[in-house]
């Protein structure tokens, strides 16, 4: 691993420039079980400067922990890097297990004040909406973040998990600088209608596990028996019983081809992202959580391997073959909705 920075590329048509990898932060403080948090605070240090730049978190993560717990980094390299948050999963307070999607404009501007709090900054790069409501038009909901914007309370606004005509009707009310959607390997259903939306529109793609999770780096076989008990891995579908047997099986072709490279397993699978997204004409700024130094830095050097067209058409039969679906609840996705 060389320490040279990784390219750049622009968010949408008049977005930020930001590294060509991001970095999810949710495991750092959250859903990933028992957390280092000096090795996470080292990680976010190394990862700027390998040129990471684009650090995504969210108020849903930890009931606004991991927002604290990145301020301070934040805070110290504030001109340095681009801070994307969302909004959306609100947590009743007689059910803290549940999350309910709000999209109305009291609980929008709730939410956009609290985050700032917790961030500690005046204003915030790149807003999402995290999840759609679908009993609100999803036009009055980005015209309260477009208020929001010049307000100068957020720079740009992103969108999460919505369908290509959802992503339509919110571009012609303001312009949507990116669409963040799982999107790897095992996950593909975006490709039928949001990404190339987003191609025609110029909006960039934030693509979300594109490791699968951590299932494609085959760090973990079953999460029934490889995880721990508050890891929330193990309530979803892929990654346990039977399907975790037949998915695993699939990586095969990606150990191949990550032998011919001299590469990891991870690595092929952002290189994959990346190759994918070019072949649709997207910018594309794929966001691998890790909490460790030595990950952001495999990360990172996957940015540098290009996958030739045999490579690619082998590995193209894998998404169809997955088993079960990528989360036990689909509705907190676009797919039923596309």
């Amino acid at each position: 691993m060389t320490d040279s920075k990784i390219a750049k590329v622009r968010l949408g048509a008049d977005g930020p420039e930001v590294g060509a990898q991001g970095l999810g932060c949710m495991g750092m403080s959250f859903a990933y079980g028992p957390t280092d948090a000096d090795e996470a605070r080292a990680t976010l240090e190394r990862a700027l400067e390998l040129g990471v730049t684009l650090f995504d978190t969210a108020d849903a993560y930890g009931q606004g922990e991991n927002e604290r717990f990145l301020s301070p980094f934040f805070k110290a390299h504030r001109d340095e890097l681009v801070i994307a948050t969302k909004f959306a999963l609100s947590i009743p307070p007689d059910n803290p297990t549940t999350r309910v999607v709000r999209n109305d404009a009291p609980y929008i501007r709730q939410a956009v004040e609290a985050s700032l709090k917790r961030l500690d900054v005046d204003v915030i790069d790149l807003y999402y909406m995290h999840r759609r409501d679908v009993k609100i038009p999803i036009e009055e909901t980005v015209g309260v973040m477009s208020e929001l914007v010049r307000e100068g309370k957020v720079k740009h606004l992103g969108l999460s998990e919505v369908t290509g005509g959802e992503l339509r009707a919110a571009q012609a009310v303001h312009p949507i600088t990116a669409v963040q959607s799982e999107w790897s390997l095992f996950s593909r259903d975006i490709e039928a209608g949001v990404v190339p939306t987003a191609g025609e529109l110029g909006v960039a793609l934030v693509p979300y596990s594109p490791l699968g999770r951590g299932f494609l780096t085959g760090s973990f076989a079953n999460a029934d028996t490889d995880l721990t008990a508050t890891d929330f891995r193990r309530q979803q579908p892929r990654f346990t019983g039977d399907n975790a047997a037949v998915n695993a099986a699939l990586l095969e072709p990606v150990r191949e081809i990550a032998g011919a490279h001299g590469a990891s397993l991870g690595q092929i699978a952002l290189a994959w992202v990346q190759r994918q997204a070019a072949s649709y004409g997207v910018a594309a700024v794929p966001i691998p959580g890790t909490r460790r130094r030595g990950r952001v830095e495999e990360n990172a050097a996957a940015t540098r391997i290009v996958l030739g067209d045999e490579e690619m058409a082998l590995l193209e039969p894998i998404a169809s073959k997955v088993a079960g679906e990528r989360y036990a609840d689909m509705s907190f996705s676009s797919a039923g909705r596309e």
